[in-house]
């Protein structure tokens, strides 16, 4: 299975891309009798165009399926300033679902765990055997990085990313995947809503990493820092360690991908049913579906 490799994809993090990328111009698509697709129509277009250009084997959509996860649980405010999903984005998350079913795509989940957990163990059974590419946009995944795992992000604009392999991981953060973890336990995540340590942002974290290597190396040479950023970190340890737990992906969640299901191979049939439902059809010369 060497030749073989398999995407999976960051579903929420493509689905809210796509809804936004159309949403802010004001136009909303919709079905005649008025039910939104726009998220949906983008979702299958970013989607497409990366299965296009990297050309996967297999494929999968990991998701998040409640917002009350291990994480949420140990720190209540992880998260807590999310705010509530657009109305018109709330019946896609559904039919979102169906869409790729039709495409014979897997949605793979786990109660009380995140898509990057599913993605973290996922990759991590299945990179002995073959190649692994995540398509995200989230940054946190750069800590999943190998050998064999790349990690695809999409920046802003349709069709443009950039690829994480740990050689270039290193040459633009100068950091290995592990220490992202440890970066992020250092300065928080003000989107995921934990602090870190207070008073230490991204360059002081980076550097700290760079000299010491881990949380534990600098937590040994306290005494080699300066005055102000040794008490800061004595001032937060405790949540500096609970911020490297929630920053640190899970890779045994239970969560299994099935190769024969992933295999990406569209009937199209069932993709053209479901697409003319929605009067998303003009899509379907894209996937080259219904195309004689």
């Amino acid at each position: 299975m060497k030749d073989q490799k398999i995407m999976l994809v960051d579903g929420m993090a493509l689905l809210f891309r796509a809804y936004y990328a159309t949403a802010q111009s004001g136009y909303i698509r919709r079905t005649k009798s008025g039910i939104p697709t726009n998220a949906i129509y983008g979702f299958v277009r970013y989607l497409w165009d990366a299965v296009q250009l990297y050309n996967p084997t297999h494929i999968a959509c990991c998701w998040d399926v409640s917002s009350k996860t291990f994480r949420t649980e140990e720190f209540a405010a992880y998260k807590g300033n999310r705010s509530a999903a657009p109305d018109d984005l709330i019946p896609q998350f559904d039919l979102i679902l169906e869409v790729t079913e039709s495409m014979g795509i897997p949605n793979l989940s786990a109660p009380g765990y995140e898509a990057d957990d599913c993605i973290g163990t996922i990759s991590r059974e299945l990179e002995a055997d073959m190649e692994v590419l995540i398509l995200t946009g989230d940054h946190d995944m750069l800590q999943l990085v190998d050998e064999r795992t790349s990690v695809i992000i999409m920046k802003k604009g349709y069709g443009n990313y950039k690829v994480y392999t740990p050689e270039s991981l290193m040459e633009e953060k100068e950091l290995t995947p592990a220490q992202i973890i440890d970066m992020k336990a250092l300065m928080g995540d003000a989107s995921d809503n934990y602090p870190g340590v207070k008073g230490i942002g991204e360059k002081t974290a980076i550097k700290l990493v760079k000299e010491y290597g881990t949380i534990a190396g600098i937590l040994e040479n306290l005494d080699q820092l300066t005055p102000s950023i040794r008490t800061k970190i004595e001032k937060d340890l405790d949540m500096l360690h609970m911020s490297h737990r929630l920053a640190a992906i899970h890779r045994e969640v239970p969560v299994v991908c099935s190769l024969d299901a992933s295999l990406l191979l569209l009937e199209d049939d069932i993709v053209l049913t479901k697409f003319e439902e929605l009067e998303i059809k003009s899509l379907c010369s894209m996937l080259g579906v219904g195309v004689f």
